[in-house]
C-alpha cells in the first residue's frame, strides 16, 4: 500500500460535492421555503488558490440553484455540474471531457448520493460528519465539518504535498 501524502501528489483534480461539503448540511429557508447556502470564505481561498496552481476544481451537486452557481463560476470554476442524480455518469463525464485519470482524481463527498463515485477515483475523502458509509470507504476524513472548513483542509493537504501550498508570490489576496 502507497503511503498517502505520496499519492497526494499525484491528484490533478478534485470534485466536491455541495451540501454538506461546501456548505453546511444544515439549511436556512428564505421567505419562499427555498434553502439558503453559507459559503466558507476559507473553502474558497483554497479554492482560488488551487485553481492558480494547475489543480482543477469541480462541483458535483444534486442541488440547482443560480447563487449558489454564480459563487462557484466566481471563483474561477469550470466544471460546474448540478441538478445531477448520477454522479458517476458525472464524473466519468468530466474524466472525458478533461482527460484526467480517475487515479488522479481526489473526490469529497459526505452521503450516500455521493458512495458510488467515491469508489471510483483515486482518493476519496469526507468532512467529520459524513454519514458512517462515507467515512468508511474514505481515505481521508477531515477534522472539520461540511461548510466548516474541510475543503481548505484537504485542498491544502493536497497543495501541501505538490509543494504547492503558501507559496507568497503566488498568493493572490482577495476576499472570497
Amino acid at each position: 500500500m502507497s503511503f498517502f501524502k505520496d499519492d497526494l501528489k499525484e491528484i490533478k483534480a478534485i470534485l466536491l460535492d455541495v451540501d454538506g461539503v461546501l456548505s453546511s448540511d444544515t439549511s436556512p429557508l428564505d421567505k419562499n421555503g427555498d434553502p439558503m447556502r453559507t459559503a466558507n470564505v476559507k473553502d474558497g481561498f483554497a479554492i482560488r488558490q488551487a485553481l492558480l496552481s494547475g489543480i482543477v476544481i469541480g462541483v458535483i451537486t444534486g442541488g440547482a440553484q443560480n447563487r449558489v452557481r454564480k459563487r462557484h463560476l466566481k471563483l474561477g470554476i469550470t466544471h460546474y455540474y448540478d441538478n445531477v442524480s448520477d454522479k458517476t455518469r458525472v464524473l466519468h463525464e468530466f474524466v472525458n471531457k478533461t482527460g484526467i485519470s480517475p487515479k488522479e482524481i481526489l473526490f469529497m463527498g459526505d452521503d450516500l448520493v455521493d458512495h458510488s463515485a467515491m469508489l471510483q477515483v483515486g482518493i476519496s475523502a469526507c468532512p467529520s460528519d459524513a454519514v458512517p458509509e462515507i467515512k468508511l470507504i474514505s481515505r481521508y476524513i477531515s477534522d472539520h465539518k461540511g461548510g466548516d472548513g474541510c475543503v481548505r483542509d484537504v485542498i491544502e493537504q493536497v497543495m501541501r504535498a505538490q509543494g504547492k501550498w503558501f507559496n507568497d508570490h503566488q498568493i493572490e489576496k482577495q476576499a472570497f
